[in-house]
């Protein structure tokens, strides 16, 4: 069991960075990295231009093809690497203090998947989602034992560091929190100022992630407003673009669409519908539509009285709400308790 103490000297700068950011006090701007010549390696594989074999075709064969136009993509310098990653858990549990509220979870979140976590609330939930990105050590008096793997890799392992691992498993809370005095812009490139990671193009980025979490066309033309003078759900969108930008692994979100009305929540699950191709996305939610909707797997947690949470039954969206293995999640699925 791993037993948290007060926070380093790293954290406390964070929380300091954090705290001027929301005054308005911003940091320096981005360090524009040039783009990549072609002379320079600008990937992990350099492929080279297919070389025809065989003699020419003839002139008249085949019409000449007009060059397609080319953008340079937007390059991070000091970021996640590139890709969705897998999580995977094992004999997780949790404490606060002396009390243990989540007990061996075992659980694999597939790479390019929505997981979608569901139970009733005081199940340990939201508690697993802060276990993925290691938030549960904030909280004094917290601990906990087992292995969370990240393609793999532990990120409790000795040596791993906090901010690190938060890079690579970005999270989107229940309540939307822009910074309401920085602009739009500065709100979606918060995080790379914070974590100092550097971009080639800031404005090629700030589109991206806009789009990603569709809200571009409704903000392309107010990128100089206040964050905080946009709606709710645009605000929870806007999250989500300030999470993606920083091009993390995995996509944490705890029920994002639970204080928004019916037309933001759609476009929420639009947008995580859309992100699957880019991200592994774990989901929180206590709509069992939604978790039907939007989710590929679905975790079913439950915790008896005085008992601490446990995952009952996991598996596929379509297994888990037509014919589930256990009688306690069809009735929960179905609206009978919780």
């Amino acid at each position: 069991m791993t037993d948290f103490g007060p926070l380093g000297p790293v954290e406390t700068e964070a929380a300091r960075y954090i705290a001027e950011l929301a005054r308005g006090e911003l940091a320096p701007p981005i360090e524009e990295v040039p783009p990549a010549g072609p002379a320079r390696h600008a990937g992990p594989t350099a492929l080279a231009e297919p070389v025809p074999f065989g003699p020419p075709e003839p002139a008249t064969a085949v019409a000449p093809a007009l060059p397609a136009p080319r953008r340079p993509g937007v390059v991070l310098t000091g970021g996640p690497p590139p890709g969705a990653a897998a999580v995977e858990t094992r004999d997780a549990c949790a404490w606060f203090g002396d009390h243990l509220v989540l007990e061996d979870v075992n659980l694999t979140m597939p790479t390019g998947q929505v997981t979608a976590l569901i139970g009733p609330s005081g199940c340990g939930k939201s508690t697993f989602l802060r276990l993925l990105n290691r938030m549960h050590e904030l909280v004094p008096g917290a601990s906990l034992a087992g292995e969370v793997l990240l393609d793999g890799e532990d990120v409790y392992r000795y040596g791993m560091r906090a901010q690190q691992v938060r890079l690579r498993i970005g999270m989107v809370f229940q309540k939307p929190n822009p910074f309401p005095a920085m602009t739009v812009r500065d709100n979606v490139l918060s995080g790379l100022k914070l974590a100092r990671i550097r971009c080639s193009d800031p404005n090629a980025l700030v589109e991206q992630s806009l789009q990603r979490a569709s809200l571009w066309r409704e903000v392309r033309d107010r990128l100089g407003d206040p964050g905080g003078g946009l709606s709710g759900g645009q605000q929870q969108r806007l999250c989500i673009a300030r999470a993606l930008a920083v091009q993390p692994n995995v996509l944490l979100m705890d029920e994002p669409c639970s204080a928004l009305d019916p037309t933001s929540t759609r476009r929420i699950e639009e947008t995580i519908a859309e992100l699957r191709d880019v991200v592994t996305v774990i989901i929180v939610t206590h709509n069992m539509q939604q978790a039907h909707r939007v989710s590929d797997r679905c975790a079913f947690f439950l915790a008896a009285e005085n008992e601490p949470g446990r995952v009952i039954e996991w598996g596929s969206t379509t297994k888990m709400f037509e014919d589930p293995d256990d009688e306690r999640t069809l009735a929960y699925v179905e609206g009978r308790f919780g």
